[in-house]
């Protein structure tokens, strides 16, 4: 049976195999080195996850919420394995989570951000995401696109968290509102969120800095399928 369980220290036994698994998914650009998880993990906003079967990590999920944007965050959602109902398990377990940060911080959520890659990229079509069908960015965006989420109508570069200030493409930003009928945000929400979340990375690439100007100048950014 799987089992969820928080990851809070880089010495728990099975970070070091959910590291090793996120380094077979993920290129080398969006994988944060190993030592350089000790502080976030020990930051009471981000909560890391795995789903352990036998032992084993075959799954593991990172997500937040900040009640002073009223916004979630799914940092990553990683399936080990095909054929054991993972992807179904993480979903549920962290939107039950969510759900219980969202009531304890007394502050309704606008809805959730996720970076989700476009397969019709070669940045992403290159990539191989370990060789797990449910992996594959064709596979992930239909999934995400059933759940809600929609693309904001901007460029999307992003800093590589290998801190080398890469400029990172391949990647939509994009949101679930709480609202399914909303088809656009304030240029404010995206623009405040990714101004924090990118602050932990100080090396930032001059691509970056001019999408976050080109996001802070506009009223409104509108919301497409995906």
């Amino acid at each position: 049976m799987l089992q969820y369980r928080k990851i809070s220290s880089i010495d728990d036994p099975y970070f070091a195999k959910m590291h090793r698994l996120m380094g077979e998914v993920f290129p080398p650009e969006e994988v944060l080195a190993f030592e350089l998880w000790r502080e976030p993990l020990q930051d009471p906003t981000i909560q890391v996850y795995v789903a352990v079967l036998d032992g084993e990590v075959v799954g593991a999920t990172e997500y937040r919420y900040r009640p002073e944007l009223a916004v979630a965050m799914t940092d990553f959602t990683i399936i080990g394995r095909a054929g054991l109902g993972i992807g179904r398990f993480l979903l549920t377990e962290r939107e039950k989570h969510l759900r219980e940060l969202e009531k304890e911080s007394g502050v309704p959520s606008l809805g959730m951000f996720a970076e989700i890659y476009d397969p019709g990229t070669e940045a992403a079509s290159s990539l191989a995401f370990g060789s797990v069908s449910p992996m594959n960015p064709l596979v992930r965006r239909e999934v995400l696109s059933h759940l809600g989420f929609k693309k904001l109508d901007v460029e999307y570069v992003h800093p590589s968290w290998d801190h080398e200030g890469k400029a990172v493409r391949g990647l939509d930003f994009c949101f679930r509102p709480a609202d399914e009928s909303a088809d656009s945000l304030p240029s404010s929400l995206p623009g405040r969120f990714l101004r924090w979340y990118y602050s932990a990375l100080p090396n930032k690439p001059r691509e970056w800095e001019e999408m976050m100007e080109a996001i802070e100048a506009r009223d409104r950014i509108a919301l497409l399928p995906i």
